[in-house]
């Protein structure tokens, strides 16, 4: 049965997103009104690196954190009186950064007298759906970054059963890598998409873990097996055209990859509860042949895919902000001394590796 939504319309609440690369505040409030999503992104002070150092992030935050959340108020037009709540990420993600967020909501909650909430990083992705559509538990999860690769079925707010997850890396990693071979620069998501728009699928790519039973990932071997195409181009660089190919020989092996692991857990959803949603999440969410390809398989299954928008797809304070108002409904809060974590999966008993956070993109 779908959980009951209980959420006030007038609830307000400030999240603060800081578990990466992104320096993050937004106030959100109970009818899905995003007042402000104020995102700074790092990625010229890590680019000279190839990836996130998370010395550079955590500096980076404690010199942003405070103008971002001012600049936040200030768009939204409202003071800290006026909140009902501060939310923040607590983990999982580079434990510096982190604890630059919550400690900083924990400041706020204390001096304007307001509950906090401590938000899982993971969870704020897998509710995102739900603050731009309306999307009834139990539904299908299919978080995707740089630094998780995890299919969860949503049973309730903070109720999370994990069906499978990556035995190696997670998929964003492998786009990173993958770009980086190809000398696509950083962040590399999102130029081996452009480099793969003008692309042909033409070179045959491994498609790990295609039909296994269970609804588990890996993506190292197809690494692997990129790197030996390159390496196999011959001396030199390899050309602008046969860069494009790569490309789109990925992330097309991507896609069937990720389509037939979704298509076993849909099937689990479908005989366990008769029905649902697919929501992809995450930074890989963003990628248009990734949603085309699960939009047609959950077309094909007869449910719907529901994804946020691209501004939501990567790490952002909405996300945080809404997972508060939905905790918030549920008369969920956290004491003062709560901890940041490093990792905190949503799934605590799920059997399989957990793909920690790493030195690159985890959108």
């Amino acid at each position: 049965m779908p959980e009951p939504r209980n959420i006030s319309p007038d609830r307000v609440v400030l999240g603060l997103e800081t578990s990466c690369d992104e320096t993050a505040a937004a106030v959100v409030t109970g009818k899905r009104e995003v007042l402000a999503n104020v995102v700074l992104s790092q990625l010229d002070d890590h680019r000279p690196y190839g990836g996130v150092v998370p010395e550079i992030a955590a500096r980076a935050h404690v010199e942003q954190l405070d103008g971002i959340i001012a600049r936040a108020m200030n768009e939204a037009g409202l003071g800290f009186a006026d909140l009902d709540a501060i939310a923040a990420t607590a983990g999982p993600g580079l434990v510096g950064g982190v604890m630059v967020g919550l400690v900083t909501a924990k400041a706020i909650a204390a001096a304007a007298r307001r509950p906090l909430i401590a938000v899982n990083h993971l969870e704020g992705h897998a509710l995102s759906a739900r603050l731009v559509a309306e999307v009834e538990f139990p539904f299908l999860c299919l978080l995707v970054s740089g630094g998780h690769c995890q299919l969860l079925v949503a049973e309730g707010v903070g109720r999370y059963r994990r069906l499978g997850s990556t035995i190696d890396d997670a998929v964003g990693e492998a786009f990173d890598k993958t770009a980086k071979l190809l000398g696509l620069g950083y962040p590399g998501g999102p130029a081996l998409e452009r480099a793969a728009a003008g692309g042909q699928a033409c070179y045959d790519l491994p498609r790990p873990m295609l039909g296994r039973e269970n609804c588990d990932f890996s993506f190292s071997g197809l690494k692997t097996a990129v790197r030996h195409l390159v390496e196999g181009l011959g001396p030199g660089a390899p050309s602008t055209r046969q860069v494009a190919d790569v490309a789109a020989s990925f992330q097309a092996a991507v896609g069937d990859v990720l389509a037939d692991r979704c298509a076993r857990a849909i099937a689990i959803l479908q005989r366990e509860h008769g029905g649902g949603s697919l929501v992809v999440a995450g930074g890989v969410a963003a990628n248009a042949t990734v949603r085309s390809r699960l939009e047609e398989l959950a077309t094909a299954h007869g449910i719907a895919m529901v994804a946020p928008p691209l501004a939501l797809c990567t790490d952002n304070g909405a996300m945080i902000a809404w997972a508060g108002v939905e905790r918030l409904a549920l008369g969920l809060s956290d004491p003062l001394d709560v901890a940041a974590r490093a990792r905190w999966p949503l799934d605590a008993a799920a059997a399989g590796r957990i793909v920690s956070p790493r030195r690159g993109r985890s959108s």
